[in-house]
Parts: structure tokens; sequence; C-alpha cells
């Protein structure tokens, strides 16, 4: 049986879309996979991009609250930013929470190439992690 795996940040713009995304096309046969955010902004543009670049489809991702989420049960919660840490919802019931935080890339500041160069940077560690999470 597939392990349910949330990955919770606190916009679901970016941090958690990216992982979403990786976890489904890396390891996808291990895991059912599901984003979402305490205060949801709507998918970043450059996580759709830095997900292109290396060929995965981002069109199925979308920004949502944890409470429009299908299921309410998770064998793993992992947060990726501190606010959504603090703030994980009492319903996300027995499953195993770990936080492993990320630096916010939606809110890097700079030209539209650091900008561009600080999501690759994130996408890149959240995929190291991802390819060594044991579940």
């Amino acid at each position: 049986m597939r392990k349910r795996v949330l990955f919770l940040c606190t916009g679901n713009s970016a941090r958690s879309q990216l992982a979403e995304a990786l976890m489904r096309h890396y390891r996808g046969e291990e895991f059912d996979v599901f984003s979402a955010g305490t205060d949801p902004k709507g998918v970043h543009p450059k996580t759709i991009e830095v997900l292109q670049e290396i060929g995965i489809d981002p069109s199925p991702l979308r920004s949502k609250h944890i409470n429009d989420l299908p299921l309410k049960e998770f064998d793993w919660i992992i947060s990726l930013c501190d606010s959504a840490a603090q703030n994980c919802p009492i319903f996300l019931g027995k499953g195993k929470k770990l936080h492993h935080g990320f630096t916010d890339p939606a809110a890097a500041v700079g030209t539209d190439q650091e900008i561009l160069d600080s999501f690759r940077k994130v996408r890149d560690a959240i995929k190291a992690f991802i390819l060594s999470f044991k579940a």
C-alpha cells in the first residue's frame, strides 16, 4: 500500500508545490502526494518555470487550502516553512510530522535572473531531500 504524503507550507505557491511535483515525478510509485497551505496564494509562475526546465509537467498543480484536501489522514505531514509547522492543524491526525525548512524563493528579491536562480536552488534542494527521504 502506498503511503500518503502531505507537503504543507503557508502559501502553497512555491516550496510545497515543488515538493508535490518532484515527489510525484520521482517517487510517485511509492507515495500518493498532496500539498496544501494555511493561506494559499496561487502557484507562483517561477515554480512552473523551474519544473518545466527539468521536464516535469506542472499542469496538475493548483494552490489549495488544507481544508480543501480530499483526505484528512496522512502517513506523513511534512512542513516546509516555519509558519506552516507552527500552524499545522489538529485534524491532520496520527501521521508522522516532519519539518524540513527551505528558503522561500517567492520572497527572493533582485533581478529576474536572481529570483529564477533562487527558485532553481530551492527546487534542487527539495529534489535532493525527496530522493533521500526514507518513509
